[in-house]
């Protein structure tokens, strides 16, 4: 299993894909990316891949400790989403070559399916309640929305109202028939955000997702004993040292490690071991491509503390495209009911279709965050 190549193939609409070819001609693929910084990923893969060739790619834990602590310098998202993609790669392989799905070498199923949900209402948050009956005619049981459209420090309570008006309109329109997580994206200050929770209250939410940022994890504990709303964070947190810090501090009910920037499938593996040692659920991040979610699902169905997947079918990050273009095998990710299924295939369990990846590469994409600024022409956080 001597790795002998890496090619990377930045695709629209915001991806990038690594191919990770051993001597054998065995293949195993990664999605390595930061939103809007692929091609600064790119490059870091492209350094560590002179480490990598020549080695086994069976050696994931020691691949991790070389590219993540012989560099000195350590973690953030560029150094741990570029590992992420070798990590992925490198574990397809090793279940292709011993015909074994990933999580069969991490302790084997826990479950048989796990529920995912789908975004509604866009960027800006809007037309909710169309996109609540949409999601619940396609079978899912919950959604996610934004928040808010940006934010000052301290604003006004009719942008808070207009909030709760899309929530309320989603009660409105489906009832209890669906849960519903709120996604403040860290565009809500700490006042704001209290407040804003306590507004929230009564339409009993799945969760709130980034209450604050991640940076501010000092205030989560204080957060959490205003609200009796689960409070959802982690999708800016790297390592599990990164999560370390936010689990013994408190106030998180369900932590979201991205499988594509974290450091992969192993290291979130850990991150949801030590979190349910803390009694705290797993709901990995995952707006990304097939590859990332092929990567999320091995981690799913063999945590025990997982409890629900994003995926990116239908989110308005994807116009024009979907995560099932890139796929051989779309059936993999047929949500029946509002559910993922248990993988059988070998490795992550996805066939990317190779062919259409590196047509699409050709084109490839040059996007990049929108910059926001509020009212008075601050940059706002988006």
């Amino acid at each position: 299993m001597k790795i002998r190549s890496i090619e990377l193939f930045q695709v629209p609409p915001r991806w990038l894909f690594l191919k990770m070819t051993t001597e054998s001609g065995l293949a195993g693929w990664g999605e390595p990316v930061v939103e809007g910084r692929a091609a600064t990923v790119a490059a870091c893969v492209r350094e560590m891949s002179e480490t990598l060739v020549g080695k086994s790619a069976g050696d994931i834990e020691d691949a991790f400790q070389t590219l993540y602590r012989t560099g000195f310098y350590r973690g953030g998202p560029i150094l741990t989403s570029a590992l992420s993609g070798i990590e992925q790669a490198m574990w397809d392989i090793k279940g292709k070559f011993h015909n074994m799905p990933v999580y069969e070498f991490l302790g084997g199923k826990v479950r048989d399916r796990i529920e995912v949900y789908r975004w509604i209402g866009g960027d800006h948050p809007r037309d909710t309640a169309s996109g609540a009956l949409e999601a619940l005619a396609q079978g899912y049981r919950a959604v996610k929305m934004n928040a808010t459209d940006q934010l000052r420090w301290i604003d006004t309570h009719d942008l808070l109202d207009a909030t709760v008006a899309r929530v309320a309109a989603i009660r409105d329109a489906v009832g209890d028939q669906l849960c519903i997580a709120v996604d403040f994206h860290g565009r809500v200050h700490k006042t704001m955000a209290k407040t804003l929770m306590r507004k929230l209250e009564p339409y009993n939410l799945m969760f709130v997702e980034e209450p604050v940022l991640t940076e501010n994890e000092d205030e989560f504990l204080e957060l959490a004993r205003s609200t009796h709303i689960p409070i959802a964070t982690g999708e800016r947190n790297f390592t599990r040292w990164g999560f370390k810090r936010m689990l013994t501090r408190g106030g998180i009910d369900v932590i979201q490690p991205d499988v594509s920037h974290c450091g992969g499938i192993l290291e979130t593996r850990k991150i949801a071991s030590m979190a349910e040692a803390f009694d705290v659920a797993l709901a990995p991040h995952c707006p990304l491509g097939p590859i990332a979610l092929a990567a999320c699902l091995q981690v799913d169905f063999c945590s025990p503390n997982a409890f629900i997947q994003e995926q990116s079918a239908g989110i308005h990050y994807n116009e024009g495209y979907d995560l099932l273009n890139y796929l051989s095998n779309p059936e993999v990710f047929d949500f029946r009911d509002g559910y993922a299924h248990l993988p059988t295939k070998p490795g992550l369990g996805v066939d990317v279709n190779e062919d259409y990846v590196r047509k699409m590469a050709r084109e490839g994409h040059n996007w990049h965050n929108p910059i926001w600024r509020d009212s008075d022409g601050v940059i706002a956080e988006w």
